[in-house]
């Protein structure tokens, strides 16, 4: 089987790799194609994963192309981790947000859409190839906004697009090991049915987790010893979890304490995007003229960026430091769970981004939702859910809403669309804002103005 790699030059693409070929992966490929329109950066990942393939038992055939069509032709699975614009357009996207008093962040709110303006069409016109290449191929996206983009991709490639994110995975995982202390006995596997996870990508709650067909939710979130174990707990705080009767999404931290995270972040002598530019192009500088030892200086670089990540949710200091559970897993794992799942029918318990299809019934049947699955070679079926009310379905429509704007606008090419979907974010405050933003946007990103009429 032939993994195909859209971004291959990417910082964490030799995680993927290492997956693919540990002695215990789930499903073994022949061949891994890394395709990318950098060529310096291609090489660089190239190197890293040469030498990272001497150190791992089952190491499939690596090969390197700037040829999109000669790396789809074959493909059985297509990972598709992209950024249009690189990091200076994540600068750009958040420091015009920044700038106006709004929060600027990569994928949540108007940084997320500006992102999604440059890439909706980019990726669209990756399917059309993918569809006429490789139409028999699963593709698992990652590039963010991932339900947007997924969505985006949707209307070409249907139900063999898939959008995977990492971070309902982590929860799932720590509220696992809480719910084994509570219960006594360990959680080996969990069953259908046995817990209720709703939301959009980035935007999503932990409703419920039952053992034995008792909900042990309560328990949790009763008990503070076992909610310091996971991480959004402690980013939420327990009373606030407790209040909301559910366990949030890390991300959520920018809609309830958008205050706070806008003030912390304006305050930062470096945003994010500024921070992971620094490491990277010193990096990719650093082992383009090495002859050895690129891949410890790319696991140094990889513990700063995990070890930093969502520094404004924390406190200063070692009393907000990520802990060793906090940063386990990863998106790798996901995308290599989900390939096993498919091509091996090794049933996966999951949560993706697929279409709703009536799981939301307030929601367009085509919106992209974040929701738990069951995967097999029959492909990735959904749990049914219980009925989303509230302040969540408020946030899920009204979030939903600007996605579906934002698509919109970057596919009919739209700035009336693309001024909506700013001025309509529950994030953005101001009618008279959303046209600031779009217009500085337009500024910092040329090929976005040219995109849009």
């Amino acid at each position: 089987m032939k993994l195909t790699i859209i971004g291959g030059g990417g910082f964490r693409v030799p995680q993927v790799y290492q997956a693919v070929a540990a002695q215990d992966a789930p499903v073994r490929l022949d061949e891994v194609a890394l395709y990318d329109v950098d060529v310096g950066r291609l090489d660089v990942i190239h190197r890293i994963i040469t030498e990272l393939a001497q150190q791992l038992p089952h190491a499939p055939r690596l090969t390197v192309t700037t040829d999109l069509d000669e790396a789809l032709t074959g493909a059985d699975f297509i990972f598709a981790a992209v950024r249009i614009g690189g990091l200076r357009g994540r600068i750009g996207d958040e420091r015009v947000a920044l700038d106006l008093g709004v929060l600027g962040q990569e994928t949540t709110g108007p940084g997320g859409l500006a992102y999604a303006l440059r890439t909706v069409p980019v990726m669209t016109a990756l399917a059309h190839r993918i569809a006429q290449l490789a139409p028999e191929a699963w593709t698992i996206n990652f590039t963010n906004p991932a339900g947007i983009v997924t969505e985006a991709m949707r209307k070409v490639l249907g139900d063999k697009v898939v959008g995977i994110c990492d971070t309902p995975i982590g929860l799932m995982r720590r509220t696992s090991a809480a719910v084994a202390a509570a219960s006594g006995s360990p959680l080996e596997t969990v069953q259908p049915g046995s817990f209720d996870y709703v939301g959009l990508n980035h935007l999503g709650w932990l409703r419920s987790v039952a053992v034995e067909g008792i909900d042990l939710l309560p328990t949790l979130l009763a008990d503070d010893s076992l909610l310091d174990g996971i991480e959004e707990a402690r980013l939420m705080g327990h009373d606030w979890v407790r209040a909301l009767g559910a366990l949030p999404n890390e991300y959520l931290y920018y809609y309830y304490f958008t205050r706070e995270a806008t003030a912390k972040i304006r305050a930062a002598e470096h945003t994010r995007g500024e921070f992971l530019q620094q490491e990277q192009s010193a990096f990719y500088a650093e082992v383009g003229h090495a002859g050895c030892g690129s891949l410890q200086t790319w696991l140094d670089v990889q513990h700063r960026r995990e070890s930093s990540y969502m520094a404004e949710s924390r406190p200063d200091g070692a009393a907000g430091a990520r802990r060793m559970d906090d940063v386990q897993g990863g998106y790798q794992q996901v995308a290599l769970d989900l390939m096993a799942a498919i091509a091996n029918d090794r049933p996966a318990t999951m949560i993706l981004n697929i279409a709703n299809d009536g799981l939301v019934p307030q929601l367009p049947d085509e919106a992209v939702i974040e929701v738990g699955c069951v995967v097999t070679a029959e492909g990735v079926k959904p749990w049914p859910i219980a009925p989303v009310t509230g302040h969540m379905l408020g946030l899920m429509a009204s979030v939903k809403a600007v996605e579906q704007l934002t698509i919109e606008a970057a596919l009919t090419r739209s700035s009336e669309l693309a001024w909506k979907a700013f001025a309509l974010h529950p994030l953005v405050d101001s009618i008279a804002v959303g046209r600031a933003l779009l217009d500085g946007y337009r500024q910092v990103h040329p090929g976005l103005a040219r995109a849009l009429d």
